[in-house]
């Protein structure tokens, strides 16, 4: 059977599968990331490929890998996770395999694939954003993945919301993800706790006397409790004002919320479509956009991988 192979590139793990035309993952495995050497990833990468090479005809390998990839789609130009500066992996691993191979940033491998074969399947314009540690994103307008000129495009958790409001990863102010991410969740649980223990007290509860974690929220909100309901509602509204903003530049007809807090299902989509509601410019005169949950979970980005190693 001819498939495409899709590589899922993390920090402490290589998830690789063998990817069928519909998207199928027909075949699965993991591998741990040498870190700490990381010349070393795309020898680990070569191995996944020949091991499923075995069972199945390869016309191609597509690889998603955090960090910045160079408008060839060959290069990771930065890529702080596993300290790659100007890693031509394409052409490492295109050597010790013989076959074509495409590298792309894993925020926008898996937002492709949820484009071509999950929730937003059927849709031409949509923005798919990550809601995990940080936020991250990828964008099809019109059927295309948008890259921008140099390949850097879809940083959308580094937006500006609050001018020089709370202090970001990336060294800015008032980034996004300092209010929508999970991180940002977290903190607001926590800040919570602080200040009125007795209401957090099912969070507590959870975290068993440690620190509040994001399943700790998630589980109280699922419960019903107030407290982390309002932990939702606080990052859903950032999280609305920021996809009005995206709609005012680049309209699209849906949103797609992926990563780990959307795990959380109807608890984050449905306060974040009433803040972008409230927040979309021109909302009497304009369709309101769809917001919805992505559905192919960890196998988005090996989907998507795989798809984008056939495509100009």
């Amino acid at each position: 059977m001819s498939v495409r192979i899709g590589i899922d590139v993390g920090g402490t793990k290589i998830a690789a599968g063998a990817v069928g035309d519909d998207g199928e993952v027909l075949a699965f495995l993991r591998k741990p990331t040498p870190a700490s050497d990381p010349s070393a990833v795309a020898g680990v990468i070569a191995e996944c490929v020949r091991e499923l090479a075995r069972s199945y005809d390869v016309r191609g390998v597509g690889i998603g890998a955090a960090g910045f990839v160079d408008g060839t789609r060959t290069t990771i130009v930065f890529a702080p996770n596993l300290a790659w500066r100007n890693e031509p992996l394409a052409l490492r691993v295109a050597d010790a395999t013989g076959l074509p191979v495409v590298v792309e940033n894993d925020a926008n491998a898996a937002a492709w694939g949820e484009f071509r074969f999950g929730v937003a399947a059927g849709y031409s314009s949509v923005v798919v954003v990550t809601v995990g540690t940080g936020i991250g994103g990828g964008i099809i307008v019109d059927g295309r993945l948008l890259r921008g000129s140099g390949g850097f495009a879809a940083e959308i958790g580094h937006i500006n919301v609050v001018p020089g409001g709370l202090r970001c990863g990336c060294g800015l102010a008032g980034c996004w993800e300092a209010y929508s991410s999970g991180t940002a969740l977290v903190r607001f649980a926590r800040e919570l706790a602080a200040e009125r223990p007795r209401a957090a007290a099912r969070m507590l509860e959870l975290a068993g006397g440690g620190d509040i974690a994001g399943l700790h929220v998630t589980q109280a909100a699922r419960e019903g409790d107030p407290a982390a309901l309002e932990c939702f509602a606080h990052i859903s509204h950032w999280l609305g004002v920021g996809l009005a903003d995206l709609s005012a530049v680049l309209d699209p007809e849906a949103f797609v919320l992926a990563g780990g807090v959307s795990e959380a299902g109807e608890l984050l989509a449905a306060p974040t479509r009433t803040s972008l509601e409230e927040s979309l410019t021109a909302r009497t005169f304009r369709p309101m956009p769809s917001v919805m949950v992505a559905t192919l979970g960890s196998n988005a980005g090996i989907a998507g991988a795989a798809d984008l190693a056939g495509t100009d």
